[in-house]
């Protein structure tokens, strides 16, 4: 009798080669990885955490766990906390092989769940999303979720699948997955409302949808793939058949593979920028990210600390609308007079001039910085990679200098 033991693990990416087995450990790790990156005060990051789980008793699946809509800022959130987190659930549930698991507690009005909301913006057909119902437990007594879970109050083409997970006090407690999967399932044989579809519900079940969905997933794209590949296979041999009288003494190779470089450091400064590179930095905001941080979260952190003086601002609106009508009598009136307005908010306007000229400094510096990491490449070249930098870095100061002349 030959027994296999398959020990169960979890790896992180940002913790290459480190075997975590105590799953206590991840939960901590997942913790720290977050105050790292957002701070302590509840600070957001769009930078995921990302970890992958070795075990005989999981799935083959990529999950991508997005935080809730937050309406109001806490902490170090930025005032328009809920719309860059609704940007940063719209950039992953808008791929088209992505399957969209729209998450709503029962004992909320299904009508105002912002997860179902959101998928159907870009899921208008329902051919990608499945309602996931949690809470089920804690609806109030004599109320039920049953005519959501038959999928008659809000249909969705793939159903709605209902779950109980486990209480903070059961997490406090140390209850394992084991006993909450039985005390799932007992609940749902239990449950008056819900016995006759609990073959239908609970953490498995959900498991088996979505294994299944990836099944067929991938049995629809087979084709393409090898499609794709095929053309692929055609094109190289294409460019080797091209090669074949290929003169390495021929004097346009080095003016064609200096063009190519120079192509190529344009390609990676584009990446770098909009945030699609194939290396991603898991130590620190750069690029296009940090460009996006300076404006969302410096810039208006740099207006909230210039000093107003309320009582300031109404003597001089006063004495400007006094002003105006010289030893005509002033009148109560709806609006402020044209001029007075402009005189008031051109002086108020001017004291924007500091934080402005403040983030085009941060702006162009990070700019400057994304063309040395991109000039890295041509480092076997010395003098190529010193021109490319000179250049681009001069043409980047030049448009800081008009920017502020602007300013």
């Amino acid at each position: 009798l030959l027994l296999i033991f398959f020990t169960e693990y979890a790896e992180f990416l940002h913790c290459k080669g480190k075997k975590f087995t105590d799953f206590d450990e991840v939960r901590q790790e997942i913790e720290v990885e977050t105050d790292r990156v957002t701070g302590m005060n509840k600070g957001i990051s769009s930078v995921p955490i990302n970890l992958r789980v070795y075990s005989p008793h999981v799935l083959s699946l990529t999950l991508i766990d997005l935080p809730g809509i937050t309406k109001v800022p806490v902490g170090d959130q930025p005032p328009d906390i809920e719309q860059q987190i609704r940007d940063m659930i719209m950039q992953f549930i808008s791929r088209e092989n992505c399957l969209i698991l729209a998450v709503t507690p029962a004992n909320t009005d299904l009508a105002n769940s912002d997860a179902l909301k959101l998928a159907k913006e870009v899921d208008s057909q329902g051919l990608r999303t499945i309602g996931v119902i949690t809470k089920l437990d804690l609806m109030d007594e004599g109320t039920d979720a049953r005519e959501v879970l038959e999928n008659k109050l809000l249909p969705l083409r793939r159903g709605y699948i209902g779950v109980v997970n486990r209480s903070q006090k059961d997490i406090d407690g140390k209850k394992d997955i084991k006993a909450a999967l039985l005390a799932e399932r007992k609940f749902f044989l239990s449950h008056p409302s819900y016995r006759h579809m609990a073959d239908r519900m609970g953490t498995p079940y959900l498991q088996k949808v979505l294994n299944q969905q990836l099944t067929n997933h991938i049995r629809d794209t087979l084709p393409a793939f090898r499609s794709k590949l095929q053309s692929q296979l055609l094109s190289i041999e294409h460019e080797v058949e091209v090669y074949k009288n290929f003169r390495p003494e021929d004097p346009t190779r080095k003016t064609k593979a200096l063009l190519q470089m120079v192509q190529q450091f344009s390609v990676d400064f584009e990446k770098r920028i909009e945030g699609s590179g194939d290396q991603v930095d898991t130590l620190e905001l750069s690029g296009g990210a940090k460009i996006n941080r300076i404006f969302h979260e410096r810039f208006p952190f740099e207006l909230v600390k210039m000093e107003f003086n309320e009582k300031e601002l109404r003597r001089e609106i006063s004495y400007a609308i006094k002003n105006i009508h010289g030893i005509r009598q002033v009148l109560p009136c709806l609006f402020t007079p044209d001029m007075a307005f402009e005189a008031i908010v051109k002086k108020q306007i001017v004291k924007l001039k500091g934080p402005c000229l403040k983030s085009v400094d941060l702006v162009m510096q990070e700019l400057i910085n994304t063309v040395k990491k991109c000039t890295k490449k041509l480092a076997t070249y010395p003098r190529l990679c010193e021109e490319t930098e000179r250049i681009v870095a001069g043409y980047i100061r030049e448009r800081e200098e008009k920017t502020k002349d602007q300013v």
